[in-house]
């Protein structure tokens, strides 16, 4: 994939762009591969390739600008906007909302935040797309002033992207270097943006965790499904569920699943999920994962970890080293602090790998690991696939 940004230096955030992807794929499942050498009865199965462009379903754009002329992309180093409209791993829906939404700023009134003068309302735009094209449009604001106009002229907006299902006010009235706050207005009827992966609909709500490439997404939670098909656990527990891709995926191999998660907003997500779909053996709590396992009188049969890149950590590590569960599922988008984890469960054995490119042009990937519990002797409890 080539990049006119990429080429001008106008934007280096894709360190590996240029290069060929076969070349790409192959340096992350060395990557992978040396991170976990120590575990000599890792079966690596094919990494899983992505679409090299249009791939992301999220795009997480800086407003710089005026309001007559609004940048949607990223800030150069004194903080002015360098426009990305055109950016080539960003989703072709993106691509084409991004001039509309441009032009609604204008329309709007709405001034782009200045962050060397600390002056402005419109800090960034959060854009998501579902696969059947529709949109979710979040305008992180300084403060509720805007809020007026943006709803005086959303019948524009939405006239002019009919797709637009989700559109919203997030309002972050600090001086600094995070995405949104905690505060978020919905204009419209709507509230959640329906992600329908293989045969599972999630709900996902403004401030849900959802992978960034939709594809690579679906083919993770179906491999997740296959592997836990072939174990047939009682009982299982997805720590760190976010929306619910794992446990809602599995719902029909494990007799019982429950999802913890931090967020409430996303257990929302994953309860509207779960009721839709009326699975009555699954279920979703708000809570910390590790004081949820530490918190339990008995283990499940499976654990699924899918924590974000500091890992699951030392506690959680250690009580699953401890505990009666078989098999534990671990999802990683950071190898390097998968493999620091799985040095604190020895037991606990990593018996199958795959790598799935979530982040093409990027040094970064998802990869995940079955662990399987080891008797006396060395061996595990059940042969390999």
């Amino acid at each position: 994939m080539d990049c006119s940004y990429f080429d001008a230096g106008r934007c280096t955030s894709c360190s590996l762009m240029g290069q060929p992807y076969s070349a790409q794929l192959a340096g992350k499942q060395r990557h992978a591969e040396d991170l976990l050498a120590a575990h000599d009865g890792l079966d690596w199965l094919p990494p899983v390739a992505s679409p090299e462009a249009g791939y992301r379903n999220k795009a997480k754009m800086v407003i710089g600008g005026t309001t007559a002329a609004p940048t949607i992309g990223i800030l150069d180093a004194d903080g002015h906007g360098i426009d990305l409209e055109a950016c080539g791993i960003c989703s072709p829906g993106h691509r084409a909302a991004f001039p509309v939404i441009s032009a609604f700023i204008t329309r709007a009134g709405l001034t782009p935040y200045d962050v060397p003068s600390r002056t402005g309302e419109l800090k960034h735009l959060i854009l998501t797309e579902s696969p059947d094209g529709e949109l979710m449009i979040r305008f992180v604001v300084r403060s509720t002033e805007p809020v007026g106009r943006v709803r005086k002229h959303l019948p524009w907006l939405l006239a002019e992207l009919p797709h637009a299902r989700v559109v919203t006010a997030n309002v972050l009235p600090e001086h600094k270097a995070v995405l949104e706050g905690e505060h978020e207005i919905v204009f419209t009827e709507a509230s959640t943006l329906p992600m329908r992966l293989n045969d599972v609909t999630m709900h996902l709500r403004p401030q849900s965790f959802f992978q960034t490439n939709t594809e690579i997404a679906a083919a993770l939670y179906v491999e997740a499904r296959d592997w836990v098909r072939g174990l047939a656990p009682d009982s299982a527990w997805d720590l760190y569920s976010g929306v619910g891709g794992f446990a809602l995926h599995i719902a029909d191999a494990a007799a019982s699943v429950t999802g913890i998660e931090t967020s409430v907003e996303a257990v929302a997500s994953a309860e509207l999920s779960r009721t839709d779909a009326a699975l009555s053996r699954v279920r979703f709590e708000a809570g910390d994962a590790t004081a949820f396992a530490l918190g339990e009188t008995a283990a499940p049969d499976l654990v699924i970890v899918n924590p974000p890149r500091r890992g699951i950590g030392r506690e959680l590590s250690g009580w699953l080293e401890a505990s009666a569960v078989r098999h534990v599922l671990y999802s990683s988008c950071n190898a390097a602090s998968l493999a620091r984890d799985l040095e604190a469960m020895p037991s606990l054995r990593p018996v199958r790998g795959r790598v799935f490119d979530m982040f093409p042009q990027t040094t970064h990937f998802e990869v995940m690991v079955l662990l399987e519990r080891a008797v006396p002797g060395g061996a595990t409890r059940a042969g390999r696939r």
